[in-house]
């Protein structure tokens, strides 16, 4: 047990000395970390194929947050984003709590297809923050919209990427999770932004806010409703292979392609060569985050850690069980929330699906939302700290306190639905 507790030590410290003294990415210091760890538990020349099985470990996922991002992007040059926006706001402007929520969905939508907060924030949400402020939302309260619909976008459907760790960590194939994703995010999406805007966003004027909107109302009326057929594409394709189940599931990174391929003759014209790239760069650091995870954690497996880290949440006493799950993840997740997924996750879904006989989806859907909060936590605070930046915020922490009360609901939701798994699960 010592021996394997130094392991663990050796492998967080050099994590959190690579992060935090000498900047380095979560990525890179996850693998600097765990090559660590083989050689100090004695791996020897085993290290090597260790850390190359390891990064491997999550090539579906990769692929599929590579291959929704280039989509994202094709969408996004191509002007549908744009168009959509400015149809919400045309349809909507006289209902201002309609309007705040279908906006809460386009600052979730990115999330949902990527299963990244960051890729929300920084797609939809950089686009969605001068609509705000245009509102009579101010930044602050902005940046708060912007970064809980981000974390309520990774953990909506189809795309989870925290459930899909999971799934790999306790071999639960990744099926049946719509529906209750859906139930343990949208209301949440609908409360939050409600909460948040409503109050401020009663005071819209319109008439002021169009002038801002002469770009997109252009795209709207150039290319008409021609413009949405990617996104059209994209449902039709998750529907009959992922709901009807007309046959082989084609995978999530093929229909990504075939959406975004067709989004080059609908809109805006698109430089493939330009764009393509563009947005394989801005996915690196998450699939980068997903490699040196699967390195971290094969060898946090071949050490014995993972182990250790299984047994001491087990030895924890029952009644403790809800709130260690609420509060360990989440400042886990401050490192990595895919991480917190990985080392943390694994072995709370096992006691609640197995142990305590809750249903499996619903408590991985619990757990993913949990660990969203991981983005919120500092220093990393991905979703936190992109929000501050595109809403001009200066402190990030400003956001954070603002986002507070929702963090403390939205944990409490989530332990909700992993403490009644079973009922929740025959809803579906």
């Amino acid at each position: 047990m010592t021996g394997y507790f130094i392991t663990f030590i050796i492998m967080v410290g050099v994590f959190m000395v690579g992060c935090f003294k000498f900047k380095l990415p979560v990525g890179v210091s996850m693998m600097i970390a765990a090559l660590c760890g083989a050689i100090e538990g004695g791996l020897g020349t085993e290290s090597i194929r260790m850390m190359v099985e390891g990064e491997f470990g999550y090539v579906d996922t990769i692929l599929t947050i590579g291959s929704a991002m280039i989509f994202m992007k094709v969408i996004e040059d191509s002007g549908a984003l744009d168009a959509m926006s400015s149809l919400i706001i045309e349809k909507f402007h006289k209902v201002p709590a309609i309007l705040l929520i279908l906006i809460m969905l386009i600052i979730m939508f990115p999330g949902m297809i990527t299963g990244s907060s960051t890729a929300a924030v920084l797609s939809s949400g950089s686009i969605m923050a001068p609509i705000l402020a245009l509102m009579g939302i101010d930044a602050v309260t902005a940046g708060s919209i912007i970064a809980m619909g981000a974390l309520l976008g990774m953990i909506a459907p189809p795309v989870n990427t925290a459930a899909l760790i999971i799934c790999a960590g306790i071999d639960v194939p990744y099926v049946g999770f719509t529906g209750p994703l859906a139930l343990i995010t949208f209301p949440l999406a609908i409360l939050f932004v409600l909460m948040l805007g409503l109050k401020q966003a009663r005071h819209l004027d319109y008439e002021k806010l169009k002038p801002a909107l002469v770009k997109q109302d252009e795209v709207r009326k150039t290319y008409g409703a021609k413009i949405y057929l990617p996104l059209l594409v994209l449902v039709i394709l998750m529907v009959l292979f992922k709901i009807v189940k007309i046959g082989e599931d084609i995978g999530m990174p093929l229909m990504f392609l075939i959406s975004a391929a067709t989004g080059l003759f609908t809109g805006k014209k698109i430089n493939v060569l330009k764009t393509v790239p563009e947005a394989v760069r801005t996915a690196a650091p998450v699939m980068g985050i997903l490699m040196g995870v699967g390195m971290f954690i094969e060898v946090m497996t071949a050490t014995g850690v993972r182990g250790l880290v299984v047994i001491s949440c087990l030895r924890l006493p029952s009644f403790l069980w809800l709130l260690a799950c609420c509060v360990s993840i989440p400042l886990f997740g401050a490192v990595s929330s895919y991480g917190a997924c990985s080392v943390l996750g694994v072995p709370f879904a096992y006691i609640y699906a197995s142990l305590l006989g809750g249903n499996a989806v619903v408590v991985l859907a619990a757990i993913s939302l949990i660990a969203s909060v991981g983005d919120m936590m500092p220093p990393t605070a991905l979703a936190g700290l992109f929000a501050a930046q595109v809403t001009g915020v200066k402190d990030y922490t400003r956001i954070l306190k603002k986002c507070l009360i929702p963090i403390v609901i939205l944990l409490v939701w989530a332990a909700f639905f992993l403490a009644k798994s079973k009922m929740i699960a025959g809803l579906f």
